[in-house]
């Protein structure tokens, strides 16, 4: 098979979703979400469109599932030739004195404990040709983002070090800023904002694609 693969990590909905349908224009897309109802749906526009998806329902804390699923694709067509990596938990806000331990405990599962699995399961596929993709969201020290910012600076942190480390051997490791965006994770964290004055994913999955061209 000589199409290009891309695995998208956080695949149900927002940026993730958008990249998942943006790149299969132009890849096979193997979509990772816990949500088989989203990935379905996902599938069916992928389809709509002419591209082809495979799902993999499956949580990317789970070690073993990420790990098989590496497997199978090596198997399958041997490479990975994008990793948009948009898996994040975003818990909900509180002032530090009360975060939610296990809202804690989730957001280091997800943000850094996964990534930190994940990039040695992924990189042997990248090789030196591949591209990772990793997408900031600068909350650290912010009033009632404790969880979100310290572990999402956590995760950004790793990518760069993986960046840095990969300058001259590859694959090549991107820190991308996506605009502002109506997700339904803002909505959460800004209930009472304007979204007609957000992006829509769909085309920060555009613009981020293109600027890496």
């Amino acid at each position: 098979m000589t199409q290009k693969i891309a695995l998208v990590t956080g695949a149900s909905r927002g940026l993730g979703a958008a990249l998942a349908l943006e790149l299969s224009a132009s890849h096979h897309v193997v979509a990772v979400a816990r949500t088989t109802g989203a990935l379905e749906e996902l599938d069916d526009r992928i389809q709509a469109g002419g591209g082809q998806a495979t799902l993999a329902p499956m949580d990317v804390t789970n070690p073993d599932a990420m790990r098989q699923l590496c497997r199978s694709i090596f198997d399958r067509w041997g490479r990975v030739d994008l990793w948009a990596h948009c898996a994040v938990h975003a818990a909900p806000l509180a002032p530090a004195s009360m975060i939610d331990v296990r809202d804690w405990d989730r957001s280091v599962a997800v943000n850094v404990t996964a990534t930190g699995q994940l990039i040695p399961f992924i990189a042997p596929l990248l090789g030196e040709e591949g591209r990772a993709l990793f997408f900031d969201d600068p909350r650290a020290g912010e009033k009632f983002f404790g969880s979100y910012g310290a572990t999402k600076a956590a995760q950004i942190a790793l990518a760069k070090s993986w960046a840095a480390e990969t300058v001259r051997t590859g694959p090549q490791v991107h820190v991308l800023d996506p605009a502002p965006m109506a997700t339904a994770t803002r909505a959460r964290f800004f209930p009472g904002e304007d979204r007609a004055a957000l992006a829509a994913p769909a085309d920060e999955a555009k613009r981020l694609l293109a600027a890496l061209a």
